[in-house]
């Protein structure tokens, strides 16, 4: 009775089997393409393909960190911090370039933040020899042509794009 419920010549439970195989391969592939994804998005040549990013992008390049990609800056590190920071993000920038809006200057508090502290953690052997880490709360209030050169003129921030 058994065989001919399975069908002559199979086990009981092997369709089980591959439906969790096929389940796990499936994850995996998903799981593949999730890290991609998020990993091109951080990415200068994809936030340049926004026109109000295209300015950042350009002065980003030319800057100290041209070899960091904009969201080891811009977004938080931990990945469960990291996900709906993004998707916010990204929702911001679309209504912003359908609006016609510019990059806010300043950020917004809660961007300045992150950054703060991803500067604070990457330049950490630095920052243990200063003793005015306490006399600004941001440390783009001393270094703020670090990131995108706002202290240079305009006509020297404004080139060509990617």
């Amino acid at each position: 009775m058994e065989g001919a419920r399975n069908g002559p010549g199979t086990k009981p439970g092997a369709p089980v089997w591959k439906l969790l195989f096929s389940g796990l391969v499936i994850g995996v592939i998903l799981a593949g393409v999730f890290a991609w994804a998020l990993n091109a998005t951080d990415q200068r040549q994809f936030c340049a393909s926004c026109h109000i990013m295209r300015e950042a992008a350009v002065t980003q390049k030319l800057g100290m960190h041209a070899k960091l990609s904009c969201n080891e800056c811009h977004a938080p590190h931990a990945l469960l911090a990291k996900i709906p920071f993004k998707a916010e993000a990204a929702m911001e920038d679309v209504l912003g370039n359908i609006q016609g809006r510019d990059v806010p200057i300043p950020p917004a508090k809660k961007h300045r933040d992150i950054v703060n502290q991803n500067c604070i953690n990457c330049h950490a052997p630095v920052n243990a020899k200063v003793a005015s880490m306490a006399v600004k709360p941001y440390c783009t209030d001393c270094h703020r042509s670090v990131a995108h050169m706002r202290l240079n003129p305009i006509s020297e921030r404004t080139v060509g794009y990617e």
